[in-house]
């Protein structure tokens, strides 16, 4: 009997021994995160576009939009979505609780600044903009459009999340090399309730900023029966920087004579 537990024992020893040379130290490998995260379809697009992991690292994005009035620019944190829009006649800003309005002259700022302060941001930096906290992924029917076939993920938000929740987008890619080529979007900001009209830019001139992908022109199409039929107009995006550093807080703070909007 005793010679049968030493046995068991020296069995139980051997088969914990070959045990613990089979654990994986898990801290020691080079896992891909963001596969686990994200759906494998957004994940092949934001490697396309140089990684979500390497936009998280980035603190600010500057760009110009060229206008035929003048140039527009704007600076955004990244980080908490802080902004600010500096045009020939007016500045915009978003200081993370208010948005303002500075009329530099006379003329008065025919747009919504509650609408537009972040719009063009959100435009541009897709296809990044869609890893936010909040989102869900769903197959979209692909985009036909003059004989290419553009696979579609559908995005929607989590109820509460940012200004408009009811909004939808969806990204068409290219099936080969996985970037970016359509976003179809909806606007709810007015109505705030889902829309079936569906709204179509169109991305190209890609460029390499800083290991990332991004876009030099945004285009956008005429619709009819929610898809896009012909080139409506250009915006051209120029001046992009994108930082590891973070902006002064104070520049998105309302100065003097801005108004709040309410």
């Amino acid at each position: 009997m005793k010679n049968l537990l030493f046995l068991l024992l020296i069995i139980s020893m051997v088969s914990c021994k070959d045990a613990k040379k089979e654990t994986t130290d898990y801290s020691k490998e080079n896992l891909d995160v963001t596969t686990s995260i994200y759906p494998e379809n957004i994940s092949k697009v934001f490697d396309a576009h140089g990684g979500i992991d390497n936009w998280n690292k980035m603190q600010s994005l500057v760009f110009t939009i060229k206008k035929p009035n003048g140039n527009e620019v704007t600076t955004t944190d990244l980080k908490n979505r802080k902004s600010l829009i500096e045009m020939p006649k007016h500045t915009i800003g978003y200081n993370g609780k208010d948005v303002w309005l500075k009329n530099k002259d006379t003329a008065q700022y025919k747009g919504k600044p509650k609408f537009y302060y972040n719009l063009m941001f959100y435009f541009y930096a897709m296809p990044f903009i869609v890893g936010d906290d909040g989102i869900k992924y769903e197959a979209s029917k692909p985009l036909e459009f003059e004989g290419q076939t553009y696979p579609g993920i559908k995005i929607s938000y989590e109820s509460g999340v940012g200004e408009s929740p009811e909004d939808e987008y969806i990204v068409y890619y290219n099936k080969d090399s996985h970037k970016m080529e359509w976003l179809a979007y909806t606007v709810t900001y007015f109505s705030k309730e889902k829309s079936k009209e569906w709204h179509f830019i169109k991305y190209s001139n890609w460029q390499n900023v800083d290991g990332l992908i991004v876009p030099k022109t945004l285009t956008w199409y005429n619709v009819e029966n929610n898809l896009p039929v012909s080139k409506r107009n250009d915006l051209e995006f120029i001046n992009i920087r994108l930082s590891k550093e973070k902006p002064e807080a104070s520049m998105f703070e309302a100065p003097v004579g801005a108004k709040i909007i309410e």
